[in-house]
């Protein structure tokens, strides 16, 4: 992680944007009243827009040129080059809906000790002749993935990785009806069976920025940045032995969660002209919308998005939203990022309720790089850089006095900021930067341009326990709050402070794991606040995954030279595909689940408390509340039989829209009914009530998946602003498949109330159906009036 929002995970960038001013072009959506594109072939919808198009344009070949992409199922329209008086003209035509401008909205990108950590280790090493075993092994119920399609849209994949060989694989499945798109250093011999499709996407991008600087990427799918290549091995890499990130950190077998799984790339996203890959890649809205629409056409079984925008944005106006029903329509599961912008409350992005949507965790595998102090104290640090120098004791300095005089306020100073330690003072030494103002790995340039030795990251109160293990260029570690505050106390109490950074080394099952990353976006859910999100949270920092020889592991393309095969990067980038990993499987091991049923799955068989014991905490060493971690850490193997699902067809999200008047701006004709279901009665695994006046009755109805005769018992644990029975509290099944009925009602305890209560201030409990085999637990977040 270079700064939270860029480097650990790529999450959304808001850019300024240019128009299009070719002859006063810009890029139009024209939608069309009916629908009747399912039966027709892409060539033939293709046809039917250029028709529209030649009545409006001078030539045919204005016309062909005009016509960016032609959707089928995300959206029942067209993307196009218009001028305002061509928009206005297509308006009036008979059979157009609509023509609006498209939205400027751009979005962006948001291992493997990970899969042992969840228990999924098992048979890895020869996975191959194993497939076919039927013991209690999720992996090998689920076949390890073989034959579920998984697209990817995210900025390419390295294809010469080992990760996604192909050997034993068999053919590619007869339901794939995909292309391997040639373009730049890729082409129809860089699909394999194991990377069965690929495609790239433009359109929208150079209709904004103009053509693609070949310097900066690949006109293709072939990813030079790292992430896309990372996103996909984590889904479905190979078996690798031996990898390691650069220094040998973290060395082991290199795997995927379903290295079965076969991989459809969809490259969306692209570089930022004139700017290192550590600053962010960008995804125009038409882009992804035709990106999806493929993935759709093309038969993947799954879609992973690790991308989303910087603030959650409303079901109508964002183009992942919308065109995720259209894929969950074809049941389609679609799993999304939670976004990099905690711990800020209201931050999470890609809050819809058919999406699963993930925040990020840490697994039990630290990277530790102590410091030892002249006094022979040891300070416990984090890192994954290589000492590469001769490791002596060096003299220890404060950043904030060892800067030219004048040149930084009182707010900046100690930040290590650019150009503002001197030299004279920093030769030879090892400088505590503090952490919150500039880009970490920056803050080591500062000091290399110095002539320092080294540096120590120094955390400060709001990053608490929240160790950014960075591959920095020169030796570096870095520090808790607490160990900074040492190490200042040190420093400032000692006449001649030395210390030595020690050599870092890779620790395994370390104590407490999982914990939430400080980066995950929070609820609650501003865009609708009946829907709890994020859904659950995942493996997301220090995962190590296939790597591009074309980019440093740094991503700081202006500094770093050094190629990886396989690099350790952090964000909820990296937690979407552990999930989407578990979606496969589940996928394989239950082939008639819906989206709905494979996310409460996963959900109600989530865990809620650590490797000690304890609940999971938060960077802070606080419980974590269901706004970080939604249900709990992903449990894939209990989540093959959790025994009762929490299950919702499309028609049950159309009339959730019908609620919030949704249902004409998603390309959906829908008749609503009335009187309509209320929009927290949605059959969600999970329960929030924002501003509750007293009590408040919540319908839920579950579906008996595990032993045909069964009992459950109601148990609940509320806190002590408020109560919760179930009617029934105990719920009968005699087969299965058999569904149940219950209410929830919710009740303030005004006692326990403040006399004025803030609606903001959100209270938290659980509740859970419980046999002699399965707990089903679901979190229930509660404001007040």
């Amino acid at each position: 992680m270079n700064n939270i929002i860029s480097t650990t995970c790529l999450f959304l960038l808001l850019l300024p944007l240019t128009s299009c001013t070719t002859k006063n072009k810009e890029v139009y959506l024209v939608e069309f009243e009916e629908n009747t594109n399912e039966d027709k072939t892409l060539h033939e919808i293709e046809n039917t827009h250029h028709s529209y198009l030649l009545l409006v344009k001078e030539t045919e070949e204005d016309a062909k040129a005009s016509l960016l992409y032609s959707y089928k199922h995300t959206f029942n329209g067209f993307a196009a080059l218009l001028t305002p008086n061509e928009a206005n003209n297509l308006s009036g035509m008979e059979g157009v809906g609509s023509v609006r401008k498209s939205e400027r909205k751009i979005y962006s990108l948001h291992t493997t000790r990970s899969w042992k950590f969840v228990g999924l280790d098992r048979s890895f090493d020869s996975y191959e002749e194993k497939s076919n075993e039927t013991n209690g092994d999720l992996l090998a119920k689920g076949k390890y993935g073989q034959d579920i399609i998984v697209g990817m849209i995210d900025n390419g994949v390295w294809p010469d990785s080992k990760s996604f060989s192909d050997e034993g694989m068999g053919p590619v499945p007869q339901k794939w009806k995909g292309v391997c798109q040639n373009g730049t250093e890729f082409g129809s011999t860089n699909c394999n069976r194991k990377i069965i499709g690929a495609r790239y996407y433009l359109q929208g991008y150079e209709s904004i920025y103009g053509p693609l600087n070949e310097t900066d990427d690949y006109k293709s799918a072939r990813d030079k940045d790292g992430h896309g290549t990372h996103t996909s091995s984590i889904v479905a890499g190979r078996a690798v032995p031996n990898a390691s990130a650069l220094g040998g950190f973290a060395r082991g077998t290199a795997i995927g969660g379903a290295p079965l799984a076969r991989l459809a790339i969809y490259k969306a996203c692209w570089a930022i002209k004139g700017k290192p890959k550590n600053e962010g890649n960008l995804c125009t809205n038409i882009d992804m919308l035709k990106a999806i629409d493929d993935a759709i056409e093309d038969g993947v079984d799954v879609i992973s998005i690790s991308i989303g925008f910087p603030e959650p944005v409303k079901y109508d106006d964002d183009v992942i939203a919308k065109s995720s029903l259209q894929a969950v329509r074809k049941n389609i599961v679609v799993v999304c990022s939670a976004g990099n912008a905690g711990p800020v409350p209201h931050s999470l992005s890609n809050p819809a309720p058919w999406i699963i949507t993930v925040g990020a965790s840490t697994v039990d595998r630290s990277f530790v790089a102590p410091i030892k102090l002249s006094n022979g104290t040891i300070i416990e640090g984090r890192s994954i850089t290589p000492l590469h120098k001769e490791n002596i004791f060096r003299p220890l300095v404060l950043a904030s006095d060892v800067e030219y005089a004048g040149i930084t306020s009182a707010n900046s100073s100690g930040f290590c900021l650019d150009n503002t330690l001197d030299p004279i003072k920093v030769k030879g030494k090892i400088v505590l930067c503090m952490r919150g103002i500039g880009g970490r790995l920056k803050k080591g340039l500062e000091v290399e341009r110095a002539g320092g030795f080294g540096f120590i990251l120094g955390n400060n109160k709001t990053y608490a326990n929240d160790l950014a293990s960075d591959l920095h260029f020169i030796p570096a570690t870095a520090v808790t709050y607490e160990n900074t505050l040492k190490l200042i106390q040190y420093i400032n109490s000692t006449l001649n402070s030395m210390a030595q950074l020690l050599p870092g080394t890779t620790v395994l099952d370390t104590k407490p794991a999982p914990s939430m990353a400080l980066f995950s976006s929070r609820g609650p859910n501003i865009i609708d606040p009946n829907i709890l999100k994020p859904d659950i949270t995942a493996p997301g920092v220090d995962i190590l995954a296939a790597w591009t020889a074309e980019d440093g592991p740094t991503r700081m393309t202006d500094h770093d030279n050094r190629v990886v095969k396989y690099n350790i990067f952090s964000g909820t980038s990296m937690s979407c595909p552990h999930v989407s990993a578990a979606s496969v499987l589940l996928k394989a091991m239950h082939p008639t689940w819906t989206p709905a049923a494979i996310r409460s799955a996963l959900m109600t068989s989530a865990k809620t408390t650590d490797n000690t014991g304890t609940t999971i905490t938060d960077e802070t060493g606080n419980p974590a509340t269901p706004f970080a971690m939604g249900s709990g850490h992903f449990n894939p193997k209990r989540a093959s039989n959790p025994g009762l699902i929490y299950d919702a067809s499309f028609n049950d999200y159309l009339l959730y829209l019908c609620n919030l008047k949704l249902t004409q701006n998603i390309s959906i004709t829908y008749t609503c009914p009335n009187p309509l279901p209320q929009p927290f009665d949605l059959n969600y695994p999970s329960i929030q009530i924002h501003k509750l006046n007293y009590t408040k009755t919540i319908t839920r109805t579950v579906t008996n998946v595990g032993r045909s005769k069964s009992v459950y018992k109601f148990i609940s644990k509320p806190p002590k602003e408020f109560s919760m029975k179930a009617t029934p509290s105990v719920l009968k099944f005699t087969y299965v498949g058999q569904k149940r009925n219950f209410v929830i009602t919710v009740t303030e305890n005004r006692e326990e109330l403040a006399s004025e209560s803030d609606s903001e201030k959100y209270f938290f409990g659980w509740y859970s159906w419980t046999d002699r085999y399965h707990v089903v637990n679901s979190p229930v977040a509660v404001s007040f009036q």
